[in-house]
C-alpha cells in the first residue's frame, strides 16, 4: 500500500511541478486561459497544505503504513528535493506568476 501512495504522491507532485514550470512557457504563447485554470489549481492547492499544517494529505495516509518519517518517506524524491520543495517551488511559482502578469500587461498593449 506504501507503494501505491508514494506512486499516487510523486504523480501529484509531478503534474503540479510541471504546471509550476509550464507557467511563463504558456503565458509567452498567450495561452492565459489554461494559465488561470493552473494558477487555481496551484493556489487550491496550498489552500489545502495551509489546511493540513503545511503538510500534504497524502504524507498523513502514507505515515499509517510506516513508521519512517525521513524527509521522502512519502514520495519517490530524493530527500534534499522533498526536504525544500515548498520553499522551491513556492519561489518558482512567485517568480512565474509575475512572469504572466508581465506577458499579459505587455499582450494587452498590442
Amino acid at each position: 500500500m506504501l507503494v501505491l501512495i508514494k506512486l499516487l504522491h510523486t504523480a501529484v507532485w509531478a503534474v503540479l511541478a510541471g504546471s509550476i514550470i509550464a507557467l511563463p512557457f504558456l503565458a509567452l504563447r498567450r495561452r492565459f486561459g489554461i494559465v488561470v485554470l493552473i494558477t487555481v489549481i496551484i493556489v487550491g492547492e496550498g489552500g489545502i497544505l495551509l489546511m493540513n499544517h503545511w503538510r500534504c494529505p497524502l504524507t498523513d495516509v502514507a505515515a499509517r503504513y510506516t513508521d519512517d518519517r525521513r524527509e521522502s518517506f512519502d514520495i519517490y524524491l530524493p530527500p534534499w528535493l522533498a526536504r525544500n520543495n515548498k520553499a522551491i517551488f513556492t519561489t518558482l511559482f512567485v517568480i512565474n506568476e509575475c512572469l504572466v502578469l508581465w506577458c499579459w500587461r505587455r499582450s494587452e498593449r498590442q
